[in-house]
């Protein structure tokens, strides 16, 4: 008997530090007794909301997940949290709850009453990113490994499967208060199977805010008054955005005309500062040299004025001149002019003359012709 039970359970216990008694084990060091991430007991324990047995899986989902060779075998000998989160690193690609070509309805659709949500179907291979979602459930994990959950800096996976672990098991009225946070996170995650569904952390928190459909299963539903708070959050929260941007464009459009107003200031006082030190290098003296300069140009002035005056009085000077002498060449040829016209007058005169005497010889000799012509005629009328 002794040696099939090697424990004598009537005999009491030997006291720690008694007379006598063996001194306590060391505790090992793969234990987990001073991890403070392991679960004991209801510290800062999660709320529950819905069926405690199959943490509102689909019903189908979750047998698949208990007869899974993945779940049985190789996460049997998964005991803690970090090493659930080294398995979700290493082996989760996706968030569906089938591997990828698994999935067959035979022509049914997978929504409905005959379709795979409701679990009328053969099913398929089971996701490990289920499996390992089911697994963490099984931990009963409190709020710090939740957080460091869905803030997880290593893989979006992480934090995905921490975001499902809360729609899943949370009650509907804290939701808010959990994703509110995260609407903005512009991390990206592909939750498609495969690939070709690339969103952000912030679009995946709104999906499962405001649709119950995530690929061939169903989130919990959420009662309608508290789903009409959530969208009406979404929307005040899309307006503040919309309005803090359309602010911060206007103040960046601001500062940048401010930015450009000092460049034409900086550009004229970098022209003058170019220009004094073209001065300085000269010498420095560039006052006095403008007043040289000033008292030179006008020296050059007034002799080109004394010397335009003198070029005006001679030329006025020789105009005179060369008008008298013109005054006298007219005088002479005037007076050339009018003898030479009285002599063309003179003989004028004398040829009208003599034409008008030539044709008063003429008319007296027609006019005897006629006489003695009219007297012939009349006698030989008679």
């Amino acid at each position: 008997i002794s040696t099939m039970f090697p424990f004598n359970y009537s005999h009491p216990a030997p006291l720690a530090g008694g007379a006598g008694g063996a001194a306590p084990a060391p505790p090992d060091q793969d234990s987990d007794s001073d991890d403070p991430t392991v679960y004991r007991g209801n510290n800062h324990k999660l709320q529950f909301h819905g069926n405690e047995r199959t943490m509102n899986l689909n019903p189908l989902i979750l047998t698949n997940i208990q007869g899974s060779p993945y779940f049985k075998v190789e996460l049997f000998g998964v005991k803690t949290f970090h090493e659930v989160v080294d398995e979700i690193y290493y082996k989760v690609d996706h968030l569906e709850p089938w591997a990828t070509g698994s999935r067959k309805t035979a022509g049914r659709s997978q929504t409905g009453m005959c379709g795979g949500v409701r679990g009328v179907s053969a099913g398929g291979i089971v996701s490990s990113a289920y499996c390992l979602l089911y697994k963490l459930y099984t931990l009963k994990l409190t709020k710090k490994q939740v957080m460091g959950l869905i803030n997880h800096c290593d893989s979006p996976y992480i934090r995905g499967l921490g975001f499902m672990f809360l729609r899943y098991t949370l009650p509907p009225g804290s939701l808010w208060d959990w994703f509110e946070p995260y609407m903005d996170d512009e991390e990206e995650i592909d939750v498609k199977a495969g690939g070709g569904k690339s969103m952000t952390i912030g679009e995946m928190c709104r999906l499962m805010l405001t649709r119950l459909e995530w690929f061939d299963t169903r989130f919990p539903r959420i009662a309608v008054n508290i789903e009409k708070q959530i969208r009406c959050q979404l929307e005040e929260r899309a307006a503040s955005n919309r309005h803090y941007q359309g602010m911060a464009n206007a103040n960046a459009t601001q500062q940048q005309f401010q930015k450009e107003e000092p460049k034409t200031e900086e550009v004229v006082k970098e022209v003058d500062r170019e220009k004094s030190s073209k001065d300085r290098d000269r010498g420095g003296f560039s006052v006095k040299r403008e007043r040289s300069r000033s008292r030179s140009r006008e020296k050059s002035r007034d002799r080109k004025r004394s010397d335009r005056d003198r070029d005006r009085k001679k030329s006025r000077s020789r105009s005179r001149e060369r008008h008298k002498k013109s005054h006298k060449r007219s005088r002479s040829k005037d007076k050339h002019r009018s003898r030479s016209r009285d002599r063309h007058h003179h003989k004028d005169r004398r040829d009208r003359e003599r034409d008008y005497s030539e044709e008063l010889r003429r008319f007296r000799d027609d006019a005897t012709k006629h006489k003695k012509h009219s007297r012939r005629s009349r006698s030989r009328s008679r």
